[in-house]
Formats: C-alpha cells, structure tokens, sequence
C-alpha cells in the first residue's frame, strides 16, 4: 500500500481544483469540468465560486456563459441539488443518472398523489412542450397540463415544493433552467438548448464520473463518493461501483488514513508540495462539498458546526493549504463590501497577508470596495 502525506494531497488537490494556480479568463467552462460541477442554490456563491479559479473573471461572464453562449448548464444534478454544468459534459451526467437506487420514479410521483399513467403523461410531455424558447414555471404547467389533458398536473408544477416534481424531467435530460424574466425562473429543453448530445451507456457513464471525481477529490472513500453524488446512503451500488474500477483503483494511506485514488494520479500526489496557498472559498463551495466531513487532519471536529451546519448549509471557508482553516462572510451595501473573517485559532502575520490579497481580488470580481475585518469565534 502506496504512504502518502496529507500536505501532499491537499496540495495536489488544490491543484485540480485550478485553486493553485489559477486558470486564465478562458478557463471558465474548464473550472467547471474539473470541479464535476458547481453547486448552485446560491448563485452568487456559484458565479463566485468559478471567480475563485479563474482570474479576470465577473459575475457577468458567468451569467453570459450560462444564458448567451450555452457554455454552462443549471440543473438539478448531484444530490438533487441545483448544479452548474459544462453543457459538453450534461449528457454524460444525464447518463450516469440513469443508474439510481430507487429503481424509478413511482413513490415520488405518488407522494404527490399523481397514478402511473399520469406519472408516463407527465415525463411524455415535459420534452415535447418545451423548446429552446425559455417558458416560465406557470407557462409549462399550464403546456403540460393541455398537452397531457390533466389539469390536475397544472396544480402540481404550481403548488407543490419548489422545483420537486420538475427534477425527474431534469434527470432524464428533458429539462433545465433558462434566463430569468424578472422574478421568475424559466426552463428550456436542454437537447435543443445546447444542441448536440452524445449518447453513454448508463453503467459506463456513472464509471467515467467516479473518474472525474477522482481525479479532482481523490484519494476517497466509498462513503466520500456515496455522498457527493447520491446524497444518501447507497454503499451497495457505491462498493459495485468501485469493484468495476479496481484495476484503475489503488488504496492509499494518509498518515494513517485509507482510500482509493486513481493509479494514475499517485505520481503527481507524490511530487506536489504545500506553496502557502490562502483561498477565500464561498458558500457552497465544491472543494468543502466533493470532500469527507469527517477527517480530522481537514477541519478540526470541534469547528465541524461551523461547516457543515443546520439544514445543510455550507459556510465559505478560509482555507489554507487545503485545510479548512476559518470561516467568513461578506455583505454589501453600496459600492462598500465587509468581509467578516472568524479564524480556528489565531492568525499569524502571513495568513492575514494572504487573507487581505484574497480580499482585494474579491474587490475586482465585484467590481466593489472592500474591507476586512476578524471578529472572535
């Protein structure tokens, strides 16, 4: 079994997560392949998110990206959570999601008191109603409610929770999110939205993201994947799933802690070294997010709260050659921004260094002034 050290690792990691170095302004849609995604219920956190890979970038670009190019995606992907998405790599996913343990979408549909038949009229009709033309929420239910004849599928995209019934369809490729029109969300169809779409075979789809994942959070545990993309627990198909990959596969140990990377990373593990890195990671961020929450050497457990907190909020992080060092926030009125930066433990000269050069390009991602300051735990 392969020794490894864990500032070798978070090193390397920084590294395939282009946290250190950064990518150039081109490197948009790169970021965002290579982080198997960027969660996005909160937008901003997501446009910021990319900002912290890619310099010369703004919340702009991101949005142009997403709504004129067609470079970007935003869906319900991993977890059933909002994810932006390389629009080259949705089918991929798509794909891979049609490997799942709930076998199908019976009990879900049922839980909002729609039949079998209405269940295949529903998931029939999302597809053939929207177009590359965005539809607001109540302009597809009342498409699909006249396509189908069931008025009753009308009140379910309206009244039930928000976005619940439509991730089915977002699963299957049939749908994703396009331009808001004021307050109001839209949905597009994503094989006319994006044009070309490639087709994978399930089993091998759901094996090139393990891959992925790999290669950008690695070494993980079965439970670290299981997590990451299904949200929930899945240990059976997880460890099939790792079974498949063996011959890829080797378990390593970091300082005493065992997991799989891939083979043909171990080299590259071996040869990084610590460069001092500080990152400011927003709310959300795919590095906390794609990780184990309960690895000591990463986050103290006694500022796991701190993380990880209630109804699955992720606080930003102040990271420090890849370990999770602080937490912080910012708020903005005006032209004025605060960040407000809360520290494990003291910091010493160069971190607070580190932090204010942090600050200073989050200033030019904003297009804002800013300034920091460290309030006690």
């Amino acid at each position: 079994m392969k020794s490894l050290k864990w500032k070798q690792v978070n090193a390397w990691r920084l590294q395939q997560h282009y946290l250190a170095p950064r990518l150039k302004r081109r490197g948009l849609v790169k970021a965002v392949t290579q982080t198997c995604g960027i969660q996005a219920q909160v937008m901003s956190a997501a446009e910021l998110a990319i900002g912290m890979r890619v310099d010369g970038l703004s919340p702009q670009k991101v949005q142009s990206a997403l709504w004129q190019e067609h470079s970007l995606v935003k869906t319900w992907a991993m977890r059933s959570t909002l994810h932006l998405i390389a629009a080259d790599d949705l089918p991929l996913y798509v794909a891979a999601r049609g490997v799942h343990v709930s076998g199908n979408w019976d009990g879900y549909f049922a839980y909002y008191g729609i039949q079998p038949a209405q269940q295949e009229a529903f998931l029939a009709a999302v597809p053939e109603v929207l177009g590359d033309k965005p539809m607001t929420r109540e302009q597809l239910a009342t498409a699909v409610a006249k396509h189908t004849g069931a008025p009753k599928l009308r009140d379910l995209i309206l009244l039930s929770n928000w976005g619940s019934p439509l991730k089915p369809s977002a699963f299957r490729g049939d749908l994703c999110f396009g331009p808001s029109q004021g307050q109001n969300v839209t949905f597009v169809n994503p094989r006319k939205w994006i044009g070309e779409w490639q087709s994978f075979e399930p089993e091998q789809a759901l094996q090139e993201i393990a891959r992925r994942y790999l290669r950008a959070y690695g070494p993980a545990r079965v439970e670290d994947f299981m997590q990451w993309w299904w949200g929930w627990s899945a240990l059976i198909p997880t460890r099939k799933l790792f079974k498949s990959l063996e011959a890829e596969l080797e378990e390593v140990d970091v300082d005493g802690w065992r997991a799989f990377a891939l083979r043909k990373t171990l080299k590259s593990m071996e040869q990084t070294e610590p460069s001092g890195t500080i990152r400011l990671l927003p709310l959300f961020d795919a590095y906390v997010l794609g990780l184990g929450r309960d690895i000591e050497p990463l986050l103290p457990k006694a500022y796991k709260p701190r993380v990880f907190r209630p109804q699955g909020w992720i606080s930003a992080v102040v990271l420090v050659d890849g370990t999770m060092k602080g937490v912080w926030e910012y708020k903005t009125r005006g032209a004025q921004t605060l960040v407000r930066v809360r520290m494990f433990s003291r910091p010493g000269k160069a971190i607070r260094s580190g932090i204010e050069a942090e600050t200073e390009r989050l200033a030019d991602f904003l297009n804002k002034n800013v300034s920091v300051e460290y309030e006690d735990l």
